[in-house]
């Protein structure tokens, strides 16, 4: 398997605690467009608003629009996912 296809499969597999806000943001629009991965709104909004929590301020706006096509569930096992993401970050 290629490296760029590895990426595309995992986008996130590279990211840590110390990546760049924009690095992560960008694994949000790529969950959020689809773009070489599954349309994953849960997996965009976590990556969003870890993002957002590095100061992505377009991060924010992206996940303010994601609320209004998530359930209240979902909303929820993103912002799980999230701390679970940043606690087990290396």
């Amino acid at each position: 398997m290629a490296y760029a296809d590895a990426l595309i499969e995992a986008p996130e597999a590279s990211l840590t605690n110390k990546s760049a806000g924009e690095e992560i943001y960008r694994v949000g629009l790529m969950y959020s467009t689809g773009l070489g991965v599954a349309v994953d709104y849960v997996a965009a909004h976590k990556w969003f608003n870890l993002a957002a929590l590095k100061g992505v301020r377009d991060a924010r706006e992206q996940r303010r629009e994601m609320v209004d096509y998530m359930s209240s569930l979902e909303l929820r096992q993103a912002q799980r996912a999230a701390r679970e993401w940043m606690q087990k970050a290396h």
